[in-house]
């Protein structure tokens, strides 16, 4: 059963509900009903206005949205499909499969698809050359290579489309349910799609997983075969704190970027698409990002370790377990705000034991009015064995007898 508890103040075997306030400034956290979905975060709709088609504007701390428009409508990725792609390079470095200072041809596909003959993007890598995995990844990162990007999928997989398997494998593993790829590159196909929530989803997680290499975004020119490009990413140049990450055109799709910056220790990332000109793209993440900054501030809702509320376990030995979050857990509020924030803990129960500490239970829900701003795992913040013989038919009787409540009579 999909159970929703509001944070409880203390443990109480077959209690899923409680409450408790947060100090924040001028915040409470109450209980509320909410949806499901994230709406529009952070201000009115008529406060804040851009033409971009496709938007979102989140905090890449805490994941709060601050800001979206139409974020769930799919779109051609263009380039920025790239940071699929990359994730895919970058989890086989982290898994030791690969390394750096291997080299993979430049096959003649790479070549005339993606290379000199193609009029793309490109590192311009010879034909038939060896190319180390690093400069690859500098190639399809720093100038955006498809010649690079084709390279580095057949000498991972064998062949593009083996690659691409493993692009929507990890896209699933993820959660990202609505991006679907079909090659390396980006390169125009009307099959391939995307949101730009998810695309800032897979930002948000580069950043956090794979601070070696997202290095890598943030530099501002590559040379190889003795041709310079600079980074395509304009934010980079803008004086906004801009390190990354991907920008991308198709005639179908309009110009698109993932970007992101820090400002004052605060890292924020935007994703926009469906751009007419290329002045437009630059213009509206700048000011995307310069609204988020300007209007928002952190507020903390938990410390490291603190004990945010308790799941109800089925054969443990005992009745619940505490959650914790992985360290603090804060979300942004606008600045000079009375508003209302709510916090729901939800999670599928009573959960079967044993529980290992660590593992994941379920999510902490914030809400902002009807909205939710963010989606933080829970995790127990301590083991539990299962429970004697007589403590687990107590749990199963139990269980059955609010099953039958749960279903109500059967109809003839």
């Amino acid at each position: 059963m999909n159970s929703e508890a509001f944070v409880p103040s203390s443990p109480r075997s077959g209690v899923k509900r409680g409450l408790v306030a947060l100090a924040l400034v001028a915040c409470v956290v109450s209980a509320v009903a909410a949806p499901n979905s994230i709406g529009l975060v952070g201000t009115k709709s008529t406060d804040f206005q851009t033409t971009a088609p496709y938007v979102i504007l989140l905090d890449a701390d805490s994941g709060t949205v601050l800001f979206e428009k139409n974020a769930d409508v799919p779109t051609p990725p263009s380039s920025m499909a790239k940071l699929m792609t990359a994730e895919v390079v970058f989890n086989e470095l982290k898994q030791g499969r690969i390394k750096l200072e291997d080299e993979y041809i430049i096959s003649e596909d790479a070549w005339r698809r993606g290379g000199a003959p193609s009029h793309t993007s490109s590192m311009f890598a010879p034909i038939h050359s060896r190319v180390r995995v690093e400069d690859l990844i500098q190639g399809a990162v720093v100038v955006s290579g498809n010649d690079a990007c084709i390279a580095l999928a057949e000498g991972i997989a064998g062949n593009e489309p083996a690659f691409v398997e493993m692009m929507n494998k990890r896209a699933h593993e993820l959660g990202l349910t609505k991006s679907y790829f079909t090659n390396s590159t980006g390169l125009p196909d009307a099959a391939q799609k995307v949101t730009v929530r998810e695309l800032a989803r897979l930002a948000r997680y580069i950043i956090r997983n794979y601070p070696n290499y997202y290095r890598y975004y943030g530099e501002h020119e590559f040379t190889w075969n003795k041709i310079r490009q600079q980074n395509r990413n304009p934010l980079l140049t803008l004086n906004l704190g801009a390190d990354g990450m991907k920008t991308g055109f198709t005639q179908d799709g309009g110009y698109g970027l993932v970007g992101s910056a820090v400002q004052n220790g605060m890292r924020l990332i935007v994703v926009v698409n469906g751009l007419k000109t290329a002045k437009d793209r630059a213009d509206e993440a700048k000011k995307i990002l310069e609204f988020g900054y300007r209007g928002f501030e952190s507020k903390r809702l938990f410390s490291e370790g603190q004990v945010i509320g308790y799941a109800k376990l089925f054969g443990g030995a005992s009745g619940s377990v505490p959650l914790v979050g992985d360290g603090a857990i804060g979300v942004l509020m606008p600045k000079n705000t009375n508003e209302r924030v709510s916090a729901k803990i939800v999670y599928t129960g009573p959960v079967p034991a044993p529980i290992r500490q660590g593992q994941q239970i379920g999510n902490l829900n914030v809400f902002r009015g009807d909205s939710v701003v963010t989606e933080i795992p829970l995790f127990a913040a301590e083991s539990v064995e299962r429970g004697n013989l007589p403590r687990r038919a107590l749990d199963a009787a139990s269980e059955l007898v609010i099953g039958l409540f749960r279903t109500g009579p059967k109809k003839i």
